[in-house]
Parts: structure tokens; sequence; C-alpha cells
């Protein structure tokens, strides 16, 4: 068979568990609060890289809330391990956001 290019197998489509906790304020919450999402986060990278479901990619501050973010093969494999962590922060509301193949189809999770 001649092939003119050697293409890449196509993988899988990443998957994404995004995290949306409301902080005080309009702005980036406090000092304390961003300490507190700061530290649940490091602990989020160690359990996602020990677990090798995917990486906790980082987070944003904004308008009054805090959004991490973590991509992987397997967004409900990725939930699972970074939902202790996530139900264990203390801001409400609160809500995370599994996101599914190409097609982007979401599932929404109140914590």
């Amino acid at each position: 068979m001649d092939t003119i290019f050697d293409l890449p197998e196509t993988s899988a489509p990443e998957q994404a568990v995004i995290a949306r906790f409301r902080l005080s304020g309009e702005e980036f919450g406090e000092r304390a609060e961003r300490a507190v999402i700061f530290h649940a986060e490091r602990a989020m990278v160690a359990a996602v890289g020990e677990a090798g479901v995917g990486e906790v990619d980082g987070d944003e501050f904004g308008g009054g809330e805090a959004v991490v973010y973590a991509y992987g093969p397997d967004a409900e494999a990725l939930f699972k391990v970074m939902e202790p962590i996530l139900r264990g922060l203390p801001f409400r509301p609160a809500h995370v956001v599994l996101r599914h193949g190409a097609a982007k189809t979401e599932l929404h999770v109140d914590l």
C-alpha cells in the first residue's frame, strides 16, 4: 500500500472537569479564600497524578468566583479522584461540569 503521509492515529477527544465556586465579593475573593483553593488544587494535582487519570491544569479567579480546570481521557474517572477534595471546599454555591468527548456534551453536578 502506498502512502504519501504518515498520519498519527486519532486519539479519543480530551475530556474535562471544570469546578466553579462562589467566593465573597465581586472580584477575586479574599486572600484566605484563594489560599484554600490553592491548597486544594495542590492536593488534586497529587491525587490525579498518582491515579494517572489526567492532569489538573490550573485555576482562574474573577467575577466573584474561582474555577479549577482538569483534563484527561475520562471525565468520570477524573471527577471520582477529585470529588472528595472538591466537596471538602467550604464555598457555596458550587458545581462541577463534566465535559465529555468531541461533541462536548456536559453533565452538571452540584456540590
